[in-house]
């Protein structure tokens, strides 16, 4: 089937007992049991729940993978991603990552006895100069979140097969219509659903999909006993949202893309961010591994001054956290999203003061150009 028909159908069959269309929400927290151990597969609603049941089936599809499974956030995830690893073990991170999953990494399982190195995984050999003996996995985003730098997931995936590690990549910003790291090679996808999934900026989730079935196994495991799962109405809206991925990430993509020209034209604008510019030095690598560019674009400029300035301007682009909505957001990282890094770290990344990153929904183009014109003056 194609991606729309799949987001639309996948694991969603009409409701047995009344025939309903959408499949309803199962807000109950525990089940029937006709005697003991007799039941239908249910029992209580963190171990498991029809709702979430379909989500996950749907997301899998979309995916193509084996098995999803759905958490409470995109942070709920990365942590169950995190229980592959045990005292003792070494795992490589992207440098440019998502202020929270950096904070998850080096400020929580360093605790543990996990040992974490930053590396720019764009270049494989930063890589492989930092493999050890008690490596055991490699985890990635694509493209980063600020900078939208682009790493080469089959090329980390051979690598990772030649050493027996596990790879995840993080999809989030691209989302499963613009690319599908499993096909790549990847051994676990990882989403905030928070973002481009639900994309109306009203629900958390994340998750996770593997073809393995002893990770399955390990996630499940993750799922139930921590309990971090997405709640049954989060899982329905989330169905909901996702009917409409293809066609909102198409516009949202038509829009950065016009966006990242108009902000690669203006003088006050010391560099843009965005793969599917010419002057992105990954570009040809994005078109190889991504079927689009993303709606999301950073810019720099001089530096903190100006960026209040613009930002203070700015009327349709919403200052606020977070990304993926229909409705174009704007932050400033370093004080923001990845304040949680220390500005040594952010300005060797490359994450100065004077960055924007900017989130575009899906409004009219003339005015999302015409709200960045009047800013940048």
């Amino acid at each position: 089937m194609g991606f729309s028909t799949d987001a639309i159908h996948a694991g969603q069959a009409p409701d047995l007992s009344t025939n309903a269309v959408i499949p309803p929400i199962h807000l109950t927290t525990t089940y029937y049991q006709e005697e003991i151990g007799k039941h239908k597969g249910y029992v209580y609603s963190r171990s498991a729940n029809p709702t979430r049941d379909i989500l996950q089936k749907n997301v899998a599809v979309l995916e193509k993978g084996k098995y999803a499974l759905a958490f409470s956030s995109g942070l709920a995830a990365i942590h169950a991603l995190s229980t592959v690893l045990k005292n003792g073990d070494h795992v490589i991170v992207s440098n440019d990552v998502y202020g929270g999953t950096y904070r998850l990494f080096q400020r929580f399982l360093t605790d543990y006895g996990i040992e974490v190195s930053f590396v720019d995984t764009t270049n494989l050999e930063n890589i492989l100069e930092v493999i050890k003996s008690n490596t055991k996995l490699i985890h990635i985003e694509t493209p980063t979140n600020p900078l939208l730098a682009i790493s080469d997931i089959q090329a980390i995936s051979n690598i990772c097969k030649s050493k027996n590690l596990l790879l995840s990549v993080d999809n989030t910003f691209m989302t499963p219509y613009f690319q599908n790291p499993l096909e790549l090679g990847a051994d676990i996808v990882v989403h905030s659903a928070t973002k481009y999934l639900g994309g109306h900026s009203d629900l958390l989730g994340g998750i996770l999909i593997v073809n393995s079935d002893e990770l399955y196994e390990r996630f499940k495991f993750v799922q139930n006993a921590i309990g971090a799962v997405l709640s049954p109405f989060d899982c329905w809206l989330l169905l909901r949202s996702i009917k409409t991925l293809a066609l909102r990430m198409e516009r949202h993509n038509q829009n950065a893309s016009e966006v990242a020209k108009f902000l690669e034209s203006q003088s006050v604008v010391k560099r843009v961010f965005y793969p599917g510019l010419k002057s992105h030095p990954q570009h040809e690598l994005a078109k190889k591994q991504m079927r689009g560019f993303g709606g999301m674009v950073s810019f720099e400029v001089d530096d903190f001054n100006r960026v209040n300035s613009i930002l203070k301007k700015l009327k349709i682009f919403t200052l606020a956290e977070s990304l993926g909505g229909v409705e174009s957001l704007v932050c400033h990282p370093a004080t923001m999203t990845h304040a949680s890094i220390p500005k040594e770290v952010r300005e060797k990344n490359g994450l100065t003061d004077g960055l924007i990153r900017l989130s575009v929904g899906i409004e009219d183009i003339e005015d999302l150009i015409s709200d960045l014109e009047q800013a940048l003056k």
